[in-house]
């Protein structure tokens, strides 16, 4: 039987999700995405497939068009939002 109001209680046995070492506690290097993200084809053989470089993550493409089309695409939203700077701290969108 525990006794929590102890002064001086330390917990002895590990709970259940401490049993196994945290997998997020070593992130990998180098993520690779082998989904092309334009067509959604899962990709076996990387191999002279066209791929992006971006910082630590590797984008393969399963052909150089869908490359392309995802180089092309916008970063920022479409459309643009009009500025409303007398709205202090509201959403604009």
């Amino acid at each position: 039987m525990l006794s929590f109001d102890a002064p001086n209680w330390t917990a002895t046995d590990p709970l259940h999700r401490d049993q196994q070492p945290s997998r997020r506690l070593h992130e990998p290097a180098q993520i690779l995405f082998d989904v092309d993200p334009i067509t959604g084809t899962a990709l076996t053989d990387l191999a002279g497939l066209p791929y992006l470089v971006d910082g630590n993550v590797v984008i393969y493409f399963e052909t150089e068009e869908s490359r392309q089309l995802f180089c092309d695409m916008p970063t920022d939203h479409p459309l643009k939002l009009v500025d409303n700077p007398l709205e202090e701290g509201e959403a604009e969108g």
